[in-house]
């Protein structure tokens, strides 16, 4: 087979098997593209922690997509929890060199394309010898809580070298695009629309009581505690359901009611039945500088699954969904959102959200981002509007 794709090699702070967000949809979908042509892709991921007496590279196959992992000994590398290493730790100081082996092992051919979602994974893309080299800025890592040193440095760095700049939302767009006069495109969250909408038939099996206001998604230092408390105290005749795992948070911090539960991680699979138990979906976000530049796909998701929408003011939910979604910002506004929404009317709230699916499938953002890719590096884009099924608008610097 004659291949006209190089490999793929994608640096991610996030592993391939734990919540499914946008590194996996973007990712599946290349990768099935590279490999109808020849090439492989590969999912790197920050190091886990393991009684190992060395680093020790593993691999695992999922479909088209290689997960790879550094597995590192326990030890304290000075960032306060050893369990917790990333790519810049000293006990991961030859990733770089151990993927280039594996690559090299492996019979692939040099300089393959690479995809950086963490800056501090850019000298491991420089170890690689790159061709093409893509920053799709999905969260501003730096915001974070107990962000690296040395992130902002190297986001800088990256942004010089990248050939093409993506960005998850508006917010980062408009930062991104300060930093950057060229090649910065604008991809909000997408949606598998067919996926959720599943959820739409199995919602007639629910039982009319107790009412479910849910959330989907990580619980971390963005959710706003105070006001999930707050709202199970404000409904008490209702069931609030939390889904999703606990991170960079002491779970003991959580709040707790009778009507509050946790039911931990779900499969992306398993995730239309779980709406399909949801009357409202919650986007509790607390408004903060983790939360002031995310474009949350659960928007779209949860529209997708027929679901009314409560969220807190988050700045891009404002500017892309405020005709669809119930905007407030505390434990009342919330329960009087959620009270209000099971009258409102839904043929208005239906028509709009097919209205905003339609511009943010997957399939076509996906599609876009390699014609721009190939675009940037003066490649021809007519044999990828070919091989990609539809088109999605980016909005450029």
């Amino acid at each position: 087979m004659k291949r006209t794709e190089p490999d793929l090699v994608v640096l991610s702070h996030l592993r391939w098997v734990w919540v499914w967000q946008r590194p996996q949809h973007l990712v599946l979908r290349m990768a099935r593209l590279r490999a109808a042509e020849g090439a492989r892709t590969w999912f790197v991921e920050e190091p886990h922690v393991e009684d190992v007496a060395e680093p020790e590279l593993r691999t695992e196959q999922h479909g088209d997509v290689t997960r790879v992992w550094l597995v590192v000994p326990r030890v304290d590398d000075g960032s306060g929890n050893p369990d917790l290493p990333e790519y810049q730790s000293p006990v991961a100081a030859n990733y770089g060199d151990l993927l280039a082996e594996l690559l090299a092992a492996e019979g692939r051919p040099p300089q393959p394309d690479v995809w950086v979602y963490t800056p501090m994974a850019l000298d491991i893309a420089q170890r690689l010898e790159h061709g093409r080299l893509v920053y799709d800025i999905m969260d501003d890592l730096s915001s974070f809580l107990d962000a690296p040193v040395g992130l902002a440095l190297r986001q800088r760095r990256l942004m010089a070298e990248a050939d093409v700049v993506f960005t998850g939302g508006r917010s980062l767009h408009r930062a991104a695009a300060a930093q950057r006069h060229h090649r910065v495109y604008c991809f909000p969250s997408g949606v598998q629309t067919a996926h959720y909408a599943s959820a739409r038939p199995l919602r007639h099996a629910k039982p009319a009581l107790p009412r479910v206001a849910g959330y989907v998604g990580v619980i971390d230092e963005r959710l706003d505690l105070e006001l999930i408390g707050g709202l199970a105290a404000a409904l008490p005749d209702w069931r609030i359901e939390m889904v999703g795992p606990v991170a960079k948070i002491d779970p003991g911090g959580l709040p707790q009611a009778d009507n509050l539960v946790y039911l931990g991680m779900k499969a992306y699979d398993e995730l239309p039945e779980v709406m399909a138990g949801f009357d409202v979906a919650l986007m509790p976000f607390a408004l903060n500088e983790a939360t002031r530049s995310i474009s949350p796909t659960k928007t779209l998701e949860y529209l997708a699954a027929g679901l009314p929408v409560v969220s807190t003011r988050v700045p891009d939910v404002v500017t892309d969904f405020s005709q669809v979604v119930h905007l407030t910002d505390d434990a009342q506004g919330f329960a009087d959102a959620c009270r209000h929404v099971m009258n409102a009317d839904l043929q208005h709230r239906e028509s709009g959200s097919r209205r905003i699916l339609g511009r943010h499938e997957w399939d076509a953002i996906a599609a876009r981002m390699v014609e721009l890719l190939d675009e940037a590096s003066g490649r021809s884009v007519g044999a990828t509007r070919s091989r990609m099924p539809g088109t999605a608008q980016g909005e450029s610097a």
